[in-house]
């Protein structure tokens, strides 16, 4: 079995994503950040939410855009 996890810290995502934290805790607060889970004292963001943040970015993109 594989229980391989990936997942940003919230420092890693805003690097990942070229955003900065405080742009990152904007998002928090209209309620478009991705989904984070906490694991002990951390706040994590796995790569499926991020994944699910950029499609739903994108899609919201192509609505504006139409």
């Amino acid at each position: 079995m594989d229980y391989t996890f990936e997942a940003y810290s919230i420092p890693e995502f805003c690097a990942a994503h070229r955003i900065s934290r405080a742009t990152f805790y904007n998002l928090i607060t209209a309620g478009t950040a991705p989904r984070t889970m906490k694991v002990g004292g951390r706040v994590l963001i796995s790569k499926e939410a991020a994944t699910d943040w950029r499609k739903a970015c994108e899609k919201a993109c192509e609505t504006v855009a139409a």
